[in-house]
């Protein structure tokens, strides 16, 4: 009998084949998911504005990556649509724990020193091995994913040590302590080519606390703390106003969105499980939008002198949604959008106008944005429903919006007015004075 002779095939791009590749990518997606949904919850708790703006940037980058992740999996497995945590549970489960830090500086140091640095390790070891000719189109995303984690690392140990600096002892122990206890746990499970290990020793669900969601938001001590963020909020007779008024009360207004960016991270945090998966994803982006709106309002207001302390931030629209339902906040979310998109081209002729070009720029791709962002409300409004249906159709969720904002806004005191006109006045006589040396 003649033997059959074969070509030599062993070699190292032949290591992991297609299922084997679909589930490290399926324990990678678990992973992103869980700190995504940690990371949208925790911002409203987390004062410093610089936070609320960069985190939202990190979550939806995250949300880029997992969705490519997940959809290259569906494609390994063609035609399966199934994703389940199986064996990877004992490292999702460590992930999912994120959430639950003790303190805003344990969850950034954490962030910063446990969860995205094993993250950006298992990609870059994902990477050293993986095949570009068969797996190409998982290399060219991975890329891209390591190059955010290095940024986001960075940026997450500086606001970890600016949390740190001002932190009591026991706060800073605690969270010295809870990283530890995560980098043991981890090192136990490990994250990364090879499925993850069961270990019996819990080392961390004893420093857990429950995660509890921000209802009263964390303000940035820097800024005005005020209710209402401009005196036409509380006082009929005070002028939206044009020319330099509208100029100021547009940034103000910008830089006062960072009540929808604490929105938009709670009603992904929220909403996460109840929906699918693309629900997430169009959350993580709408929080980003809202989180450049704030940047944009910001970065004028400075540009033109103004320090933060001269700068109002309020909360009453946040606060109107205050121990309501979840379904609240993203009925408050869609109502805003939904109820100004109309004023924004006006604005922008306006500013036109007076050749502000950079407030011009904004409101126009802030209008962008919010068009986007009206089709994920309506959207995501509807999917709810139909699933829950006793909730409330659109009409009548912007109705109860528009009462819960009035309530908040009827409760405003003499105190409220003295100091958000204090804060506006201020801020008038610094740009007529800038305008007198210009």
């Amino acid at each position: 009998m003649q033997q059959t002779e074969f070509l030599p095939g062993n070699h190292e791009r032949g290591r992991y084949m297609r299922m084997d590749t679909a589930q490290i990518l399926k324990r990678f997606f678990f992973c992103e998911r869980a700190l995504i949904i940690a990371q949208a919850g925790w911002i409203a708790g987390l004062a410093p504005l610089e936070i609320k703006i960069e985190l939202p940037r990190m979550f939806w980058e995250d949300a880029l990556v997992a969705d490519a992740l997940r959809t290259r999996v569906f494609e390994l497995r063609y035609p399966s649509r199934l994703l389940e945590i199986a064996d990877d549970a004992p490292v999702v489960s460590l992930f999912e724990a994120a959430k639950d830090a003790p303190s805003g500086a344990a969850f950034l140091l954490a962030l910063a020193r446990v969860y995205k640095p094993a993250l950006l390790t298992a990609y870059q070891a994902y990477l050293g091995m993986a095949d570009t000719i068969a797996d190409g189109p998982t290399v060219h995303f991975l890329r891209t994913a390591v190059a955010d984690k290095q940024r986001q690392i960075q940026q997450l140990e500086q606001f970890a040590s600016a949390f740190l600096q001002h932190a009591a002892p026991a706060e800073i122990d605690e969270a010295h302590a809870w990283v530890n206890a995560l980098r043991r746990q981890l090192d136990a499970v490990g994250l990364g080519l090879d499925a993850p290990r069961a270990v019996e020793h819990d080392m961390v669900t004893p420093l857990r606390k429950s995660f509890q969601f921000a209802e009263i938001p964390a303000r940035d001590a820097r800024f005005a703390q005020v209710r209402y963020y401009w005196p036409n909020v509380i006082d009929s007779s005070f002028p939206y106003g044009d020319g330099m008024m509208l100029q100021l009360r547009s940034a103000v207004s910008h830089l006062n969105e960072v009540w929808a960016v604490e929105t938009g991270g709670a009603i992904l945090y929220f909403f996460a499980d109840a929906l699918d998966w693309e629900f997430v994803v169009d959350a993580a982006r709408w929080t980003y939008d809202e989180a450049r709106h704030t940047q944009m309002g910001y970065a004028r207001l400075i540009g033109w002198g103004f320090q933060p302390e001269e700068l109002p931030l309020g909360t009453y629209i946040y606060d109107a949604a205050r121990g309501q339902d979840p379904i609240i906040r993203l009925g408050m979310l869609h109502y805003f959008e939904t109820k100004n998109i109309g004023k924004k081209h006006d604005r922008a002729a306006a500013f036109a106008s007076y050749h502000d070009d950079v407030s011009q720029h904004d409101m126009e791709f802030d209008w962008a944005d919010e068009t986007i962002h009206a089709h994920y409300g309506s959207k995501w409004l509807a999917a709810l429903r139909e699933k829950f249906p006793s909730l409330p159709d659109r009409e009548t969720l912007h109705n109860r919006c528009d009462q819960l904002v009035e309530q908040v806004v009827a409760e405003a005191v003499e105190t409220d007015r003295q100091a958000i006109y204090a804060v506006t006045e201020a801020m008038v006589a610094k740009a007529n004075h800038r305008l007198t040396l210009v």
